[in-house]
């Protein structure tokens, strides 16, 4: 574990694999942190440099006063690749993770290569959902909404099961301020016009039962790239990577290596 001291924020990462290999960054959801990634990354190849952070708010990195911009979100991860010298990753965002991605992918060509949006749009929600989250978490904490932040995330199946305890924990243990200084940051945030200008690998990934990001919405970005690739983890809501973790690594190592990063 590390603490990058970026100036305004501090953001914990972490580094596994190979520190010479080929970088693999990942962004993990509002309302997660870096573990959101512990049961993937064990059945990716070997040779890879892999790379996670918490965003500012959330995990073990400095939480800045609300709300936040998704534009320093996206500053905050290109200091820290900057930070770490890394160039040409393979960048895996998973919902507001993958609007980092994609915000990213337009600003520094050089720092990303191929990208992964997971569970993810251009525009996720309107204005006004944001705001009323916002309010509600304002008035009552996280835990107002945390059942039914369960039920998007998580298929039936998987909300029966003890592990649903670890991800509703995880869920009410964030800062307020850091959920609702990135929910201000996704409520601003429109890319369908400059995700629909990148030209470079692109993959989707969507759960079936996702009721944050339901596939269709997925798609219709990942469509704004041509060339680019979708596929759907059925039996698994927004967080495939926990639902179902053997599946989402091989999608993954196969597009690492059709795109020649491993």
């Amino acid at each position: 574990m590390h603490i990058a001291d970026l100036g305004e924020v501090q953001l914990h990462y972490r580094i596994d694999g190979d520190p010479d290999g080929a970088p693999m960054v990942f962004a993990n959801s509002l309302g997660t942190d870096l573990r959101l990634w512990d049961a993937v990354l064990p059945l990716l190849p070997d040779g890879l440099r892999l790379i996670r952070y918490d965003k500012r708010g959330h995990g073990l990195s400095s939480a800045p006063p609300a709300p936040y911009s998704m534009g320093a979100l996206v500053r905050d991860a290109e200091l820290l690749l900057d930070h770490l010298k890394v160039r040409d990753c393979l960048f895996v965002g998973l919902s507001i993770g993958g609007m980092i991605a994609q915000g990213l992918a337009v600003k520094r060509m050089d720092l990303v290569r191929a990208m992964v949006l997971s569970n993810t749009a251009a525009k996720i929600g309107t204005a006004e959902m944001w705001n009323d989250r916002i309010a509600a978490i304002e008035a009552g904490g996280i835990e107002s909404l945390a059942d039914p932040v369960m039920e998007r995330w998580f298929s039936k199946s998987f909300r029966a099961s003890p592990d649903l305890a670890l991800w509703r924990n995880m869920l009410v243990r964030q800062p307020a301020v850091g959920y609702v200084g990135c929910s201000a940051a996704i409520s601003g945030t429109d890319f369908m016009t400059p995700t629909s200008g990148l030209r470079l690998p692109t993959l989707g990934i969507a759960g079936d039962q996702d009721g944050s990001t339901p596939p269709d919405l997925v798609r219709e970005t990942v469509d704004l790239v041509p060339g680019s690739q979708f596929h759907l983890i059925r039996g698994a809501g927004h967080l495939p990577c926990v639902e179902n973790p053997v599946e989402y690594a091989e999608v993954l190592t196969r597009f690492l290596r059709e795109t020649g990063h491993v």
